[in-house]
């Protein structure tokens, strides 16, 4: 199947839960680049620096600062915006962070996400709409083969488990309210997408190894590595985007109701590596710095060994990885130079952008 045509994006009313993120502020850009009217749904920036604030993502959309466990605001915004197309993105996302903060992250990663569903169950707005969870969905058996949508959903962090429990209520929705098979009668085409471990520029997060590498490669220290035999499936963050509103598209289409269902998102399979591999590619791309094996038995459970089958997004979406390893690391470091050196990286960012749909345009080609 070629590539989706994402034109179809363009003039829709589109609502982004969690746009002050990370991958939120970096939708957010694209989405504008494609004149879509972008109406974002988000708590403050969390870091200091911030993508959102770096980007200028403020600049592209209609920014709305709130909270996905504030019901009443939520159903107000999406009756008042009838949104034509929803990415669902806000949540607590930190692994690390779940063990210290278990409560509020299956209050903001399962009843957030219910909150916004009972918000489109009520509004009865016709809308395609993409709740975004995480390869950590899945009960990890640590096989060395990828992840495939059916396989079971678990979770050991409480991380993991919320963001399971977020597919299973999204599931429960789909089936009780937004059937694909009475899609002409409600109107809401709903899938999921589940992806790797994303990196770019623009991350500052707490206890992640890029923000991690980059403080202290920007300071001239070495750089301290948790887990280094873990294996990831590492993608540009732009990657796992792409299928999202390839996703977006196919559910505004003629064959929404075939899609809407969870599908995976993640590298292809020879760039699935392990921390270290990433880590010694961060040093190299950088042109210095060290890492530090900071391996603690004691520490929090991590799981080992993830990969994802990324088979029926090819198959459905014409999801295709566009940028290996090297190019994923090498567009990430270009971006935290140029945030470093002073140089205005919301162009930076748009340009990226730029590049990776031409690249996408030119594979296809």
């Amino acid at each position: 199947m070629s590539t989706v045509d994402l034109e179809i994006l363009r003039g829709r009313r589109v609502l982004v839960t969690g746009h002050t993120g990370f991958k939120g502020g970096w939708l957010t850009t694209w989405l504008a680049t494609l004149g879509a009217e972008v109406t974002g749904y988000a708590l403050a920036p969390d870091t200091e620096p911030c993508l959102f604030a770096a980007a200028r993502v403020g600049e592209r959309c209609r920014s709305i600062e709130g909270d996905v466990r504030d019901r009443p605001k939520l159903e107000a915004l999406v009756e008042a915006l009838a949104p034509e197309v929803v990415f669902h993105l806000a949540a607590q996302p930190l692994v690390r962070r779940s063990y210290a903060e278990p409560h509020e992250t299956l209050e903001v990663n399962v009843m957030g996400t219910v909150n916004l569903l009972e918000a489109l169950r009520k509004a009865r707005t016709r809308a395609a709409v993409v709740v975004v969870t995480s390869d950590k969905c899945y009960e990890n058996r640590e096989w060395v083969h990828g992840y495939r949508e059916p396989d079971a959903l678990g979770g050991h962090d409480v991380y993991s488990a919320s963001k399971a429990a977020c597919e299973i209520a999204t599931q429960s929705y789909r089936r009780s309210f937004f059937a694909p098979e009475r899609l002409a009668e409600h109107g809401v085409a709903l899938a999921t997408a589940r992806a790797g471990n994303v990196i770019g520029g623009g991350d500052w997060a707490e206890a992640r190894l890029v923000p991690d590498a980059v403080r202290a490669l920007a300071a001239g220290d070495p750089f301290v590595v948790r887990n280094p035999r873990s294996v990831r499936p590492w993608q540009h963050v732009l990657e796992p985007l792409g299928g999202y509103l390839a996703l977006a598209a196919r559910l505004l289409g003629p064959d929404a109701a075939q899609h809407s269902k969870a599908y995976n998102f993640g590298p292809a399979a020879g760039d699935a590596c392990d921390v270290a591999t990433l880590a010694d590619r961060l040093v190299v791309a950088w042109g210095e710095g060290r890492w530090i094996d900071g391996s603690n038995a004691s520490a929090p459970h991590e799981a080992g060994v993830l990969r994802l089958a990324i088979d029926l997004a090819v198959a459905e979406l014409g999801f295709r990885p566009r940028w290996p390893l090297e190019e994923t690391v090498r567009r990430t470091v270009a971006w935290y130079r140029a945030f470093y050196a002073g140089a205005d990286v919301a162009a930076l960012t748009a340009a990226q952008i730029e590049a990776y749909g031409l690249d996408a345009a030119r594979s296809v080609g």
